[in-house]
């Protein structure tokens, strides 16, 4: 912390604010962001004599608290480290101190703030509320990191609280089935980056996925058999809660609901029989709304799974609704008619009116994707908006309380930048009065699963979901991309040390796919590469949901690393020209290793043109480079040629983009200008 104190007083002195948003994000790897941070002097000696006290109120949750802190910090340095608890506060290293009780279930309305002071002599955490500290818990754990004296967190005090009360993760366990194990490593990552909401995605055309005493033909037939017991969601359930996040359930409906009429064609609008779908997209089989058995059927099914969740919202989706069986069914047709519906989303509207009751009857508010919206609903609903900014506004001016998901869906595999940007109160949201914002409850990224298998998820999920945490948690001024990806690149290591699979799944598909070669060369091809964005992969080909996903392009990250920081390099190309070139000299040279071992797998053949364009594009690169060392623009036909060259490498080839071609184009461009 060496000269910490000088730049400090400097700070005051000059009338800076120490905030998250100041040069402090530059010292400490902190994600998300503090909303106060003031540095001391000196730094905390962590080493084996480390141990944790308990101060103040006592659960059982807060004695699970400190075994895991315990367990994680001997893991990440690899200091053995004794197991129980410091029976007298002044001599543990860290002291966990809560002030009381937090609510039996937790909502929206915990108090998760908490206050952190490290002296070299020791550490105190002091939170209102358990979750509160298992908020500073987490910080506490990112604070330490090894230098040249050893393992050690500086000396800092701190005061936080998050900016929006839902912080969430939309994981969809139906288009591709999540055992267990998944669900709780990425609670404990959320949990990591302060995240308080799991959404779990039970039901939808190609699964139901939860156990169902009352109506058991919908997992025992809907299901593939790959559901969840009621036992296990118990199980989650508590798990989640030990981390101090809600878990929100959502049977959708009354579309995507393909799946309960296998069991039970009944229900449905339309004649069966009906199969599990195995495609992706929106589907016509939907709900009877209009026959009072739908409702009894509902009542029992949400008050069965209802009791599952303790927490206060129940989400019944409500989601693109295409209504071809209500247009084709002649007595709901005749229904429609005789109520004076308009349309189908009058019908709509009439359902979730019908539905409404039934929630609230179990002990639950409703929230529903943005179709659920009606002026004539509870002000007690939650909007949860996948339109847009302007949706969440609409519903929020008028009382409505509403959370944000678009821009936030990280199956379109973006860059942790595209959703870092996106902030629930910009755009029109941004014109709220203080009252109307303050209906705006936060925000949840979305992990729809047509394209992720239990194997890849967490590499579609991680790191861009701590990029999402810091924008709900820190002040709305924390914004700073280059200031993010640095910490982000410290943070998504330490993840790995929760359970998260990112880094180990993705060298064993790259295994997996180089059969008896070494995927080392591979790797080189791999690390250049993305997935086309969005939902284009849904039109390169017919997928389904029996279909391997075991390609490149399904290893290949959302983002490329090694091109964003080339690219980074090759826009400051005065200061990094020699390590631009060596780069480009790897990649020209890379087309020797890469055929032969592309050649000899079936699954990698495809990418034969990728590896072909790598060593093209380097090569332009390069002569790039030699223009610019000349001082001459490059000859015209030389320009023409090479841009022929990088806008044909920027196609997509086997569903995946070669991402160093526009940083090689500015160099062709300074080429042509024959300077940079």
């Amino acid at each position: 912390m060496k000269g910490h104190t000088s730049v400090l007083l400097l700070a005051i002195t000059a009338g800076i604010t120490l905030g998250s948003s100041s040069a402090w994000a530059e010292t400490y790897n902190l994600m998300p962001q503090p909303a106060k941070l003031e540095p001391g002097s000196g730094r905390l000696v962590i080493d084996g004599s480390f141990r944790v006290a308990l101060e103040g109120f006592r659960e059982p949750r807060l004695d699970a608290v400190a075994a895991r802190l315990i367990q994680r910090l001997s893991r990440q340095t690899g200091i053995p480290l004794p197991g129980g608890l410091e029976s007298e506060p002044g001599k543990a290293t860290l002291v966990l101190h809560c002030d009381h009780a937090g609510e039996e279930i937790q909502s929206v309305r915990e108090d998760e703030s908490y206050q952190m002071d490290v002296t070299p002599q020791q550490a105190r955490l002091s939170a209102p509320t358990p979750v509160g500290l298992m908020r500073g818990v987490e910080t506490f754990l990112q604070l330490i990191e090894l230098d040249a004296q050893g393992f050690s967190a500086p000396a800092v005090h701190i005061t936080d609280h998050p900016r929006f009360a839902w912080r969430g993760l939309m994981i969809d366990v139906c288009r591709h089935w999540m055992p267990m194990e998944v669900l709780q490593r990425n609670i404990d990552a959320m949990a990591a980056v302060k995240l308080n909401v799991l959404h779990l995605h039970l039901s939808d055309d190609q699964g139901f996925r939860i156990e169902s005493k009352k109506y058991p033909r919908l997992q025992e037939l809907g299901s593939d058999g790959h559901y969840y017991t009621q036992a296990q969601i118990t199980e989650l359930v508590i798990y989640a809660r030990d981390r101090g996040i809600r878990v929100v359930p959502e049977m959708d409906m009354p579309g995507h609901s393909t799946s309960w009429f296998v069991g039970y064609p009944e229900l449905a609008s339309g004649p069966g029989p009906v199969q599990i779908e195995r495609k992706w997209g929106v589907f016509n089989p939907t709900l009877d709304p209009t026959r009072e058995e739908t409702y009894t059927f509902l009542d029992g099914l949400i008050g069965e799974i209802a009791a599952l969740f303790p927490d206060e919202y129940f989400h019944v989706g409500g989601d693109e609704v295409n209504g071809v069986q209500w247009n084709t069914n002649a007595s709901i047709m005749a229904f429609k008619k005789a109520q004076g519906m308009k349309d189908n989303a009058d019908l709509q509207m009439y359902f979730n009116r019908r539905l409404m009751p039934i929630v609230q009857k179990h002990g639950k508010k409703m929230i529903g994707w943005d179709e659920i919206f009606h002026p004539d609903l509870p002000k007690d609903i939650v909007v949860q908006s996948w339109r847009g900014q302007e949706s969440l506004a609409q519903a929020a001016r008028l009382g409505y309380m509403s959370i944000l998901s678009h821009g936030y869906y990280l199956d379109h595999a973006l860059a942790p930048a595209d959703y870092y940007q996106v902030d629930p109160l910009a755009g029109a949201a941004a014109n709220l009065t203080p009252e109307q914002a303050s209906h705006i409850l936060g925000g949840e990224a979305c992990m729809w699963s047509e394209f992720v298998t239990p194997e890849n998820i967490d590499s579609r999920i991680w790191p861009s979901a701590a990029a999402v945490a810091e924008r709900l948690w820190s002040p709305q001024d924390v914004k700073a991309v280059d200031s993010m990806y640095r910490r982000l690149e410290v943070v998504s290591r330490k993840l790995d040390g929760v359970g998260v699979t990112r880094n180990s799944s993705y060298m064993l598909m790259l295994a997996r796919l180089a059969g008896t070669h070494s995927p080392e060369s591979l790797t080189t091809l791999a690390d250049v590469v993305e997935p086309i964005k969005a939902y284009a992969r849904e039109g390169a080909r017919e997928y389904t949901s029996l279909t391997p996903y075991n390609r490149l392009v399904d290893a290949a990250r959302p983002e490329s690393e090694v091109a964003r920081i080339f690219a980074e390099r090759a826009d400051h190309l005065t200061a990094n020209k020699d390590a631009v070139r060596k780069q480009l000299i790897a990649w020209r040279d890379s087309r020797e290793e890469l055929l032969p071992l592309l050649q000899q797998s079936a699954l990698l053949q495809e990418d034969i043109p990728l590896a072909e364009d790598l060593s093209s594009v380097a090569r332009a690169g390069l002569e790039a480079l030699d223009y610019v060392d000349s001082g001459h623009p490059a000859p015209k036909a030389w320009v023409e040629g090479q841009t022929v060259l990088l806008n044909l490498a920027a196609k997509p080839h086997a569903e995946l983009l070669l991402m160093i071609v526009e940083p090689v184009r500015k160099l062709v461009a300074a080429a042509e200008r024959g300077s940079w």
